[in-house]
């Protein structure tokens, strides 16, 4: 079932690396895979040697809706067959293996693999058990390690925690826009509404002796004045800040029900004598 920020009436984005998971044990992880990859438009999924029955209803769940992912997905007996056709290829390790390959991080992976990818090259990701994780002969078989900035008291990742960090990586080299922007729904506040607002505030202020020591005044009216400045105020702000201090200074509104009833009570009484 989709989850919330699933939206199908946008484009999705699609290719990237190859996910290639060794050995996977649990058909919910393949599942959570499969929406970290959907989640960073990866759409190609290879699975070696999967356990067991893997495609089952929790699978599915697992995926919140990255369906296409799972349905699309390859099983391979071996590694040396699942990338095959592959030209370049990263294995996943949080430990040092002591093969002398060079170790990146997705800082660094992420516009390497971009630039692969772009001139024609088929790249991939391998990733190892859950309870395990890739073992030597597995990394042996990649160029390079990918590794990531983890605190090395605790490096465990989850199987899905470690493909999102890769899709990450994958779409962050693009620079790619955020899904959505911060909408301004007022326009800024003229200086004139701003300076209007300061000058009542001030004689409120004054009025309940807030400028005290006298001669401290014009540095606590700077003071005042740079904060409000500082929020970059917008016309609904200063409308709101205004009413707030009316409020304050006036007390509360008469309830509206005692102010529409007001004109016939006093009509009531003109006509009873009761002036």
């Amino acid at each position: 079932m989709p989850g919330a920020g699933t939206d199908h009436t946008r484009a999705a984005l699609s290719g990237g690396p190859v996910v290639i998971l060794v050995e996977p044990q649990l058909g919910e992880n393949i599942g959570m895979a499969a929406r970290a990859m959907a989640n960073f438009g990866l759409t190609e999924m290879r699975l070696v040697r999967p356990r067991g029955k893997w495609m089952h209803q929790k699978t599915r769940a697992a995926a919140a809706g990255a369906d296409y992912v799972l349905d699309a997905a390859r099983v391979f007996d071996t590694l040396k067959e699942a990338m095959a056709d592959l030209h370049f290829v990263y294995a996943t390790t949080a430990r040092e293996r002591g093969q002398g390959k060079p170790v990146v991080g997705p800082e660094e992976a992420g516009p390497v693999m971009r630039g692969r990818i772009g001139n024609g090259e088929k790249v991939g990701i391998l990733f190892g058990r859950e309870r395990t994780g890739l073992e030597n002969d597995d990394i042996a078989a990649a160029d390079e390690i990918l590794t990531y900035p983890v605190n090395p008291a605790y490096a465990s990742l989850n199987l899905a925690q470690a493909v999102l960090i890769a899709g990450y990586a994958w779409q962050a080299a693009a620079k790619a826009p955020l899904p959505f922007e911060r909408k301004v729904k007022w326009p800024p506040a003229a200086r004139e509404m701003v300076l209007s607002f300061f000058e009542y505030l001030e004689d409120r202020l004054e009025e309940r002796g807030f400028f005290r020591p006298e001669h401290k005044r014009p540095v606590m009216s700077r003071n005042l004045r740079n904060m409000f400045h500082r929020m970059a105020l917008s016309e609904q702000d200063v409308r709101t800040l205004r009413g707030m201090v009316v409020r304050l200074v006036e007390g509360p509104r008469e309830p509206q029900t005692k102010r529409r009833n007001r004109p016939k009570a006093a009509a009531a009484k003109t006509e009873t004598g009761e002036a």
